[in-house]
């Protein structure tokens, strides 16, 4: 399950460069045919989301990157990692040698 907040992000990034009210974007559209972006708008909008996310979107992983929905997964998996390591408050420390 996606972070509802890296969502509303791209939403909002999406509303904004298409100029469009938020709630008219889904998950589900696709951002060709059902938003109109060409391919210079797809890469300047992704471009857009590196700066708010603060990550780098490498050009082969651009073709997976189709919909609304594949972009926040995408930006999803790509934060967790960072995530998981914030929230995570054990330390791991080595286990003491047992003396012989």
């Amino acid at each position: 399950m996606s972070d509802p907040t890296v969502t509303q992000k791209i939403i909002a990034a999406l509303a904004d460069y298409l100029r469009r009210d938020p709630k008219t974007i889904e998950a589900d559209h696709h951002l060709r045919d059902d938003l109109g972006l060409d391919s210079m708008a797809v890469i300047e909008l992704l471009y857009k989301i590196e700066e708010v996310f603060n990550i780098q979107i490498p050009d082969q992983d651009l073709v997976g990157l189709s919909t609304v929905g594949s972009v926040v997964h995408y930006v999803d998996q790509r934060l967790a990692p960072a995530k998981r390591s914030s929230t995570d408050t054990r330390r791991h420390t080595p286990k003491a040698k047992k003396k012989t």
